[in-house]
């Protein structure tokens, strides 16, 4: 573990300990209150619940004596986007400013034949407590409400938070609301509480996030539909077609080779195969693609599955032979790559591999960058030693396989500031599915991680 402790902070690691332990009870309850607003983002039924969700979090902070407001920016689907909440502690001139993010929408409930109680009625069984939105993300408030109320008025620094109100939208007016808003949002340290641990009892802090780039293709082989019978054997159909093109994107052992993509084979992190397959829910029998460190293969290698594909269904089938078929691939960038660049590299050998002189018609639907954190920094060496400290083990520089594109933004506006992407969830969450699940005991050394990270940061800006 590490060894630097940093015990001549004030207040103390212990009296900060102690702190969390006196307010935890009452953390946990407002973390239930929560869950129990279905501030469902995606569905114009929960709009009222959303602002309701936004005027709740704004009182839990003002409360705390945070200068808070409920904003908006455009959207660029018309219109404005959901509500934000953004505030601000008093104002200490000279004094660092960290930003503090989370957020406060939720994902809809999916079945609710699948959850074991109500979604919205957080539960408490054995270490964890079940509601959606327990974990993603309003852990994530709680853990900068609770960091906050720990420190109360031995703070010694600037603290503003931005408390999104669309990230399960994917963030579509986040950039205009950075732009908007740079005046309230601006900061030295950027602190983003919406990612996850390496296990249970095991923190982690965020080393890299792949890049996203999705492109959907067209394939066309006839003007219209033929009988097969008449003409079946010289014309190949454009859903076999397009499977063809799709078996050109991977050797014979699942590894992506699309030329010009860029991959790291090897990780800090050793993720067992049994422990994999278990969070996956991948069935017996089933071998895993690709090689390289499994960590690597999910975190810095690329990956490219097919998310949709338009093609006649089996209900509607008849003896013809399809002239058009459609599907759509998500490809993950390694974190040092440009998306834009892989994604043209995608489009070349997509055209470069087309069979039987097939017409197609490639759209890009988007494009996200990667994320990789410069571990260096005294901010991330701080942040590490708070979750050594909180924990009472050795924290993981961990990747992440998916995107989180508003970082890029933070970065894009705000250059001079260090992100840090920390959270509380673990491989048992399920976040965005059913049972949705948050760690009591990592939701408390959390809170203590993130107070203890803010006092170092005042501590170093006194000397």
């Amino acid at each position: 573990m590490t060894t630097t402790t940093h015990d001549d902070l004030t207040p103390s690691v212990q009296e900060l300990r102690e702190r969390v332990d006196q307010h935890f009870d009452e953390l946990l309850d407002e973390l239930k209150t929560l869950v129990s607003i279905p501030s469902v983002s995606s569905l114009p039924e929960h709009q009222d619940d959303v602002q309701k969700s936004a005027e709740h979090v704004s009182k839990l902070f003002n409360d705390l004596g945070l200068e808070t407001e409920i904003l908006r920016a455009d959207s660029p689907f018309g219109g404005q986007g959901e509500p934000a909440i953004v505030g601000h502690t008093p104002v200490i001139e000279g004094a660092p400013t960290v930003l503090l993010y989370a957020h406060h929408d939720v994902q809809p409930t999916g079945e609710l034949d699948r959850w074991d109680g109500d979604p919205f009625d957080a539960t408490v069984k054995g270490d964890r407590l079940y509601g959606r939105g327990a974990s993603d993300d309003g852990a994530g408030v709680i853990v900068h409400l609770g960091a906050l109320r720990t420190l109360a008025d031995d703070l010694g620094l600037n603290v503003r938070v931005f408390i999104e109100g669309e990230e399960e939208l994917g963030s579509p007016s986040f950039e205009n609301f950075l732009t908007t808003h740079a005046d309230k949002l601006d900061a030295d340290v950027i602190v983003v509480a919406d990612g996850d641990n390496w296990k249970p009892g095991i923190p982690a802090m965020t080393a890299s996030l792949r890049g996203n780039a999705v492109v959907t293709v067209d394939v066309r082989v006839l003007e219209h539909a033929v009988h097969s019978g008449a003409f079946g054997g010289p014309i190949m159909d454009a859903v076999t077609i397009a499977a063809r093109m799709i078996a050109t994107l991977h050797d014979e052992d699942g590894n992506v080779i699309v030329e010009g993509l860029k991959a790291t084979d090897t990780s800090d992190i050793d993720w067992p195969e049994d422990e994999y397959r278990e969070a996956a829910g991948v069935l017996d029998g089933v071998t895993l693609a690709g090689s390289g460190d499994l960590a690597a293969r999910v975190w810095t290698k690329p990956s490219i599955n097919v998310i949709g594909m338009d093609v006649r269904s089996v209900a509607e089938s008849s003896n013809t032979i399809a002239p058009h078929a459609r599907f759509r691939l998500s490809m993950r960038v390694a974190p040092n790559q440009a998306p834009a660049e892989a994604r043209d590299k995608l489009i070349e050998h997509l055209k470069a591999h087309v069979p039987f002189g097939a017409a197609i018609e490639i759209s890009v639907e988007k494009c996200s960058p990667g994320f990789l954190a410069d571990l260096d920094s005294e901010p991330a060496r701080d942040l590490h030693w708070a979750l050594d400290t909180a924990w009472d083990t050795d924290a993981v520089n961990k990747g992440v396989g998916g995107s989180i594109p508003f970082i890029s933004h933070f970065k894009k506006h705000f250059p001079q500031a260090e992100v840090l992407v920390t959270g509380v969830e673990d491989p048992f969450t399920n976040a965005h599915s059913e049972n949705e699940s948050q760690s009591i005991p990592d939701l408390k050394a959390a809170i203590l991680a993130e107070a203890l990270l803010l006092a170092r940061t005042a501590k170093r800006a006194r000397r």
